[in-house]
This record gives C-alpha cells, sequence and structure tokens, in this order.
C-alpha cells in the first residue's frame, strides 16, 4: 500500500479550505504533509532544545511555538511566544534565550527548556538599519560563541553608506564588539554553520536579464569580500566577472572577491539552508546542504520555487522537491529548512502559510 502511495515520489494533498494544493514530487520513499498551516508570513524556524518547532511571522509580527509531543508528525496546536515584534525573521537559541532577529535590530528573550510563552519583554541587543529593498535578518551562533547576523541591501545594485549592509557582522552573544565578518553579499538570507564553515545564500542583482546572475551559494570565511556590488559569479569556484554595468570602480576590484561555491538559476531567490544531520533520510543526504528557493519575481519564465541540495564538496545542485509550479502558476514559495527532533525535515511557505514535513519513509 506505501509504494503505491509514493508511486514516483508524487504526492498529492487535501486542500484545506481556500488554500492553494501543490502537487509535490519528492525522491521515491519520501512522504510530504502539512505539519502545521493557517499562518500569515511563516518564515524562518528554529528547533528548541526540547524539539519544540520555532517559526517567525513577519506578517503578523509574531513568533509561535509548535509541539508536536504526540510525536505524530502534526503540531499539536500554535502557541504564540511573543507579538508586537517588527517583522521578526530569524531565530536562534543559546544559552538560554531565544534570540530574534527583527528588521531593525537583534533582540533577545530568556528561554527556559520547554516555555512557550515570553516571561517578559524582550532585551533590545543591537539596532540594525530598516527600510530599502532587503528586509529581512538573519542570525545564528558558531561554534566560537559568537552571534553573527546578516543584513541585505537597500537597493538592486549601489555603493552603500551604512556598512551593516550587504554584510554578515559578528558580534559577542550580548550584541558588543560587533565588526564585520563577511561583505559584499547583496542579499545572504541563508546562513549555517556546518562542520566549522559559515554558509550562506545570496541573492544576486537584477535588471542584466534572465540568466544573469546566477544565484549563488558560499563559504564565508572572517574579512572575505565577495564581489557585490561590482562582480559576480558567472561560473562556480573561477574568479568572478566585472559587472561593467554598474562600473562605479576598474575590473582589478574583482581579483580578491571570492565567488560562490554553488551557483542555480538566476532569479530563484534562494533562502533558508539547512544541513541535514538527522538519522531517518538516506546516506546520500547526510551532511548535504538544502536549499529553499523561494522562486522569482522579475524573470519571463519562473525560477526557483522548489528545494534542491547542495553538495558542500563538489558543489553540484540537485532538484529535491519540486511542484509548487504548475506551469506558469506559482502554488506555494519554499522560504526555510529545519532537522527535527525526529529526523524530518520541516519546510515553510509563505504563499499558502503552511509548514510542509519532509520523511523517508522507506522504499
Amino acid at each position: 500500500m506505501l509504494k503505491r502511495l509514493l508511486v514516483a515520489g508524487a504526492l498529492a494533498f487535501a486542500a484545506s479550505a481556500g488554500a492553494q494544493t501543490p502537487d509535490l514530487k519528492a525522491p521515491d520513499g519520501f512522504k510530504v504533509t502539512v505539519f502545521s498551516e493557517g499562518f500569515k508570513q511563516p518564515r524562518f524556524m528554529a528547533v528548541a532544545p526540547n524539539g519544540d518547532v520555532f517559526v517567525s511571522d513577519p506578517g503578523a509580527g509574531t513568533v509561535t511555538v509548535l509541539p508536536d509531543q504526540n510525536k505524530n508528525g502534526v503540531a499539536d496546536g500554535k502557541t504564540v511566544f511573543a507579538s508586537g515584534l517588527n517583522r521578526p525573521h530569524g531565530l536562534a537559541f543559546h544559552d538560554g534565550f531565544l534570540y530574534v532577529a527583527n528588521t531593525d535590530g537583534v533582540v533577545r528573550f530568556a528561554y527556559q527548556n520547554g516555555q512557550r510563552e515570553a516571561s517578559g519583554a524582550p532585551q533590545k541587543l543591537l539596532s540594525l538599519p530598516s527600510g530599502g529593498g532587503h528586509w529581512t535578518r538573519t542570525v545564528v551562533f558558531g561554534p566560537d560563541g559568537k552571534m553573527y547576523v546578516a543584513t541585505g541591501s537597500s537597493c538592486n545594485v549601489c555603493e552603500e553608506g551604512n556598512s551593516h549592509r550587504a554584510s554578515v557582522w559578528v558580534y559577542d552573544a550580548d550584541g558588543t564588539n560587533g565588526k564585520p565578518y563577511a561583505t559584499g553579499l547583496r542579499n545572504p538570507v541563508g546562513l549555517e554553520w556546518y562542520g566549522g564553515t559559515l554558509y550562506a545564500t545570496n541573492n544576486g542583482r537584477d535588471l542584466l536579464g534572465d540568466n544573469l546572475p546566477p544565484e549563488g551559494f558560499y563559504k564565508l570565511r572572517a574579512g572575505g569580500f565577495y564581489g557585490w556590488p561590482y562582480c559576480y559569479t558567472t561560473e562556480a569556484g573561477q574568479p568572478q566577472v566585472w559587472d561593467k554595468d554598474f562600473g562605479k570602480k576598474s575590473a582589478a576590484v574583482c581579483k580578491d572577491a571570492i565567488p560562490a561555491f554553488a551557483l542555480t538559476t538566476a532569479h530563484a531567490a534562494p533562502l533558508g539552508l539547512a544541513f541535514y544531520d538527522g538519522k531517518t533520510f538516506p546516506a546520500q543526504y547526510r551532511g548535504q546542504m538544502f536549499a529553499a528557493l523561494h522562486g522569482s519575481w522579475n524573470r519571463s519564465t519562473k525560477s526557483g520555487y522548489k528545494v534542491v541540495t547542495v553538495n558542500p564538496e563538489t558543489g553540484q545542485v540537485t532538484d529535491f522537491l519540486t511542484g509548487f509550479l504548475s506551469g506558469q502558476r506559482t502554488l506555494g514559495r519554499p522560504v526555510d529548512l529545519v532537522v527535527a527532533q525526529d529526523g524530518a525535515l520541516l519546510l515553510t511557505d509563505d504563499d499558502t502559510g503552511r509548514i510542509w514535513r519532509i520523511q523517508y519513509m522507506g522504499k
């Protein structure tokens, strides 16, 4: 019976009232179900030490807790942990706190294991520039205990007046002693440490046509410059190309620009990423990067709208979950991925307001 349900990995879902119904396709043996739904704009997630899933909803200004105490793969309900936030996006747990990256800065809430409602007002740790074209902010913690915060550019292509823009900064856990860590990243939304390396997704510039520049996946290092606004990667691992259309500096500036290690289609908008460190997926997926491609808005033929795997060693990009496009009709927009405590992969979809659960059931 199970094999018949998973023929060619194609999975259809019963629609909830008024919701779109994507016919999602995953590799053989995987089952995709709805973990939770009814959100305004579910974006980034973090898994609490006890396994509860926290999700930001910038459209509602909330952070919500999704427990699954009976372990049936469906959230038991939704509890608002905190509200009244300013477009909250990135979330991270660290040393007894939940950190929230709002569009104008990073705050933190005291957190005890299993807690589902904030016990007090958040502590403001640092301010960030708000407004402009890229409003999301992402926060993660490194193996060094430092806090890493990503902020996108204010524009499509320009020379920024604020050094926090188009960069990743590093801070102490209390928000002090901040300094640039990686620069020249137009819109680094996904940020994840794995194997001692900080990985980032990045959204390239617009208005160079359908196919330029490709979207990139980067391995960041302290002091690294990654090209924007003067250069971009056209071939993974190869020297960057001078953006002569912008042309504010000579091509020599690209000599020191670090290229992307992997690329995907232009305008596909890679956002959240997660490295699979669970135990329930087949062995070939362990240690692979899963990335959510939110989808294009300015391309004659749409690109993205899927989840891909990215091999961190070879840079090979492979489709994993498709079906969010039907022809040119959008049926969902993937945003972020986390590995749940039970080994399933969770995926936010801010178009349908759902969180999908992807689990391997066996062939």
